[in-house]
């Protein structure tokens, strides 16, 4: 084997490294250290519908406070309120 067929040989087996790392989603930070997970920009469906409960939930949570911090008599008009629509 002659010096530019192991040149070549050594890139074909780096790129074919790099393939199967970036397939499954083995990133190395600047310190040389390995993590093995997501890749950035690739949707993750279990990750959308937890952000999608968060926000739901903190929706729930701000109606909770807003009712914790009227007044007795604006909760009576909103319960008032609520009737009159059902």
């Amino acid at each position: 084997m002659n010096p530019f067929e192991m040149v070549v040989a050594i890139v074909a087996i780096g790129a074919i490294a790099s393939v199967i790392r970036a397939r499954y989603g083995v990133v190395r930070t600047h310190k040389g250290e390995r993590f093995v997970g997501r890749l950035p920009g690739r949707s993750d469906p279990e990750a959308e519908r937890l952000q999608a409960e968060v926000k739901q939930l903190k929706a729930r949570v701000a109606v909770l406070e807003r009712l914790a911090t009227d007044s007795s008599s604006a909760l009576d008009r909103e319960f008032e309120q609520l009737g009159r629509k059902d």
